[in-house]
């Protein structure tokens, strides 16, 4: 398999996150490629588990607690890479759900905030200056969603949470662009509807046949990292990217358009979206 040039073995990938889902499902691929591999989550069971895991499955793995939304802690994180080998990966993949509308409580938006957005942030200020002045190829993947580019109603913290790590992971593409030639890359994780934790959270335990596994969303990156895409975008099992890319394409169009807000859950634009999602069927 032809791989990102970033993913060297001998080299280290950093991946938060990491305890469980696709974070987990990254670590096991990027070990399988011959990578050192440093899990990081929050402390407890789970990262012990997972480090477990995949060091009996013969890959060289570390953990590390970690809370994202400290500087410190990802100031620890990269010591604790830097000591095992030359960084090359770091995928900021730690996320939450907010748990609520617009006005849910302060503490649910800040710490939705601070994971989903911050968390990144960390990553890119801390992880990424070293490699714009090494010499060798380099990567930072954010997991970003559907729900920051076609923004459903709900849960709304999430929702601005993901789309500003979209607006960051983009412009920090350009910055790399401009500072790297492309030796050092960004690249934003689009996952459709996929089991993973968060999944299991809301009380269901088996895989929805509607849902992609974790293993499915990482083998899709990791071929179109290879391919150098900047936005991953994943199917899944119930809606296909040529729909994705319409859904998308109407959120523009939105403000293209002079549209409402949402227009695409607005009432006076039910039929229109309706007859656009059907054109071509």
């Amino acid at each position: 398999m032809t791989y990102h040039p970033a993913i060297v073995p001998g080299t280290v990938a950093v991946v938060t996150g990491g305890a469980s889902g696709i974070g987990l499902a990254a670590a096991r691929r990027f070990g399988a490629a011959g990578m050192s591999v440093v899990i990081a989550d929050l402390p407890g069971e789970a990262l012990q588990a997972a480090q477990e895991t995949l060091s009996a499955d013969g890959h060289q793995v570390f953990a590390q607690p970690t809370d994202v939304s400290s500087r410190a802690d990802i100031e620890a994180l990269k010591r604790a890479a830097e000591a095992i080998g030359p960084i090359s990966i770091v995928m900021s993949n730690a996320g939450r759900e907010g748990g609520g509308g617009l006005f849910a409580g302060e503490a649910v938006w800040r710490k939705t905030l601070e994971t989903n957005l911050w968390g990144a942030i960390h990553c890119a200020q801390v992880f990424v200056p070293d490699m714009i002045a090494g010499d060798a190829p380099g990567a930072m993947i954010c997991t970003g969603s559907k729900q920051g580019i076609t923004l459903p109603p709900g849960d709304t913290a999430y929702n601005v949470s993901k789309a500003a790590l979209k607006a960051l992971t983009e412009s920090l593409s350009h910055d790399l662009v401009q500072q790297t030639g492309g030796r050092v890359s960004a690249h934003l994780l689009i996952p459709g509807f996929t089991f993973t934790g968060l999944t299991r959270a809301k009380g269901v335990s088996e895989k929805p046949d509607a849902a992609w596994s974790a293993e499915q969303v990482v083998d899709h990156m990791m071929e179109r990292l290879a391919e150098g895409d900047f936005y991953i975008l994943c199917p899944d099992n119930e809606v296909d990217t040529a729909t994705d890319r319409k859904r998308m394409l109407w959120a523009a169009g939105d403000v293209a358009e002079n549209r409402p807000a949402l227009s695409r859950w607005h009432p006076d634009c039910a039929e229109a979206f309706k007859a656009y999602m059907a054109e071509g069927d």
